[in-house]
């Protein structure tokens, strides 16, 4: 393995993945993985007054339909770090619009955390917190004039669907390379 993309997606994927945190939660800079470099650079600091609701991230061994691995939000009770690899639980999907394009994020947490660990849905989460990760990926591009459109949730298996067409898409791209 030369670089995060390439670690494993986890022996019992897609109901515990790897995951590789480029955000931590509480950041208000974004940071974001580059491949060429293999290192977290910054990319910009958000220019709206809002923090990330969780550690966000992206599964490795993924391609989402923006060429990008697939994005994940992992919550927790703590921030972790650039770089911070962990097992992570999907429990939903967030269906959003980024440029007209569409983009899904995947809802988690680290299977480490005891404190989430019986939560099987994102319908098991708060109503709240689910509103605050609605409204953190609705707003956190308008200063920049970047639009975006939150479009629902769906459930785990969603998540688990969008995961393995995604691992399909990343095998299929590293096979005709």
């Amino acid at each position: 393995m030369d670089s995060y993309l390439g670690l494993p997606l986890g022996d019992k994927a897609p109901e515990v993945l790897t995951t590789v945190v480029e955000i931590p939660e509480d950041s208000v800079n974004k940071y974001e993985y580059d491949r060429n470099m293999n290192f977290f650079v910054l990319d910009r600091v958000l220019h709206s007054p809002i923090h990330f609701p969780g550690d966000c991230g992206f599964i490795p061994q993924t391609l989402a339909r923006d060429g990008d691995p697939l994005d994940i939000l992992i919550l927790g009770a703590t921030p972790t770090f650039s770089g911070c690899i962990y097992s992570a639980r999907p429990v939903g999907r967030l269906e959003m619009l980024d440029h007209a394009a569409c983009d899904e994020k995947i809802l988690a947490y680290a299977t480490g955390n005891p404190r989430l660990s019986e939560i099987q849905n994102y319908t098991e989460i708060q109503s709240h917190i689910l509103r605050e990760v609605e409204q953190f990926f609705s707003v956190s591009e308008d200063l920049e004039g970047k639009e975006t459109r939150v479009l629902g949730w769906k459930d785990r298996e969603a998540a688990y669907e969008v995961i393995r067409n995604s691992h399909e898409w990343f095998v299929h791209s590293a096979v005709a390379q």
